[in-house]
């Protein structure tokens, strides 16, 4: 009974783990000579996607969260000009489960019967990828860079959640403490 207990106290952690090396990644980074308190407008450049429909999604994700900031968004010609990139690719995990644990811990003849048989198999996951560039718009250089990556499903209800809150992260610490 106690080795049952350990078996599904170990398939809990591993499924627990599973779970959360698939959750949403957000990282960020910044030119650390960038002065971010001369900025207070910005302009839309570009945003590169394969489904239409998360054009203006991202635009209005990422526009809530500079208006949270402060900053005012116009036509042309902000002091900072951005430009979304959306990607997908397809990710691979191996899942092990072992089962006929035999008569106890250790191996032939010193102490039981070994681990019985494992089945491994492979799960393919979609992971979509949005990345946020802010170019300072006189001298073109990148001042800042946000990236957020979630496991996407079937359900545009939940990708366009998963956007939001990825977005909303990436700008949480935003305008990042500047050098000058």
């Amino acid at each position: 009974m106690k080795l049952q207990r350990a078996v599904f106290v170990l398939m809990g952690m591993m499924f627990l783990f599973a779970a959360k090396s698939s959750a949403q990644q957000v990282k960020t980074d910044y030119d650390r000579n960038a002065n971010f308190g001369q900025y207070k407008t910005y302009s839309w450049e570009q945003v590169k996607t394969k489904d239409a429909l998360d054009v203006d999604r991202i635009k209005i994700s990422v526009n809530a969260a500079l208006a949270a900031k402060g900053w005012t968004l116009v036509g042309s010609g902000g002091d900072v000009s951005i430009i979304a990139v959306e990607m997908t690719r397809d990710q691979q995990t191996l899942n092990t489960f072992y089962n006929g644990f035999g008569g106890g811990w250790g191996w032939r003849r010193f102490g039981g019967g070994g681990f019985g048989e494992a089945t491994t198999t492979t799960e393919t996951y979609r992971v979509g990828t949005v990345v946020v560039d802010l170019f300072d718009t006189k001298t073109k250089q990148l001042i800042w860079r946000g990236t957020s990556s979630d496991t996407l499903s079937n359900n545009s209800d939940k990708n366009i959640k998963n956007l939001d809150k990825g977005v909303e992260k990436m700008f949480k610490k935003f305008p990042p403490s500047s050098a000058k």
